[in-house]
């Protein structure tokens, strides 16, 4: 009697523990849990903070991709770690591959990208979290070239074109580019 007694209580405290969350340890935006401004009634503590913090982030993410891009792009690395940094699919893929399909014409991309990126949309109680951005992407500086020699590739010049992309924010925590788009027919 007394051994069921046992086993049914271990059975119990191991149910109990199974049931508590567990954390990872993580550091800087990886950090694992729930938004530092939800509270434990499920209200924001304050809605405008999180808003700055959501298009904060979501900014911050934004010029990481272009920059990360940007660096994988002039060393032909399609597998650059830092574009999962700041990427996610759809996103990512796409630009794995245009990296990918320029290093196998022996292109690559030299220059800078100036950018002016705004929040247009912030949408917290969607699920997943969005953070929509709109930016004129002055591309003037930033040419396809041959890896060889160096000499433009005919038709890749660039110009000032309106360009959005969606920020989300992913269960850890992290936001990421997800989305983007370049309007060749709308310039800015």
């Amino acid at each position: 009697m007394r051994g069921r007694q046992l086993r049914r209580a271990a059975i119990c405290l191991l149910a109990v523990v199974a049931a508590v969350p567990v954390t990872a340890c993580a550091s800087g935006q990886e950090s694992v849990g729930r938004p530092a401004a939800a509270r434990e009634d499920g209200q924001r503590a304050d809605p405008d903070a999180e808003r700055r913090a959501a298009e904060k982030a979501a900014l911050d993410a934004y010029s990481g991709y272009l920059a990360a891009s940007r660096t994988a792009s002039g060393r032909s690395d399609p597998r650059a770690p830092e574009l999962a940094r700041y990427l996610a699919d759809p996103l990512l893929s796409r630009v794995q591959l245009s990296i990918r399909d320029a290093k196998e014409h022996g292109a690559m991309r030299t220059g800078t990208v100036k950018s002016d990126p705004t929040v247009t949309a912030v949408s917290l109680d969607a699920k997943p979290a969005t953070v929509e951005i709109q930016d004129c992407l002055d591309t003037t500086g930033y040419r396809l070239v041959y890896a060889k020699d160096k000499r433009v590739v005919p038709g890749s010049g660039g110009g000032k074109h309106l360009s959005t992309a969606t920020a989300t924010r992913y269960p850890d925590g992290r936001w990421l580019i997800n989305y983007g788009a370049t309007h060749r027919d709308q310039p800015c």
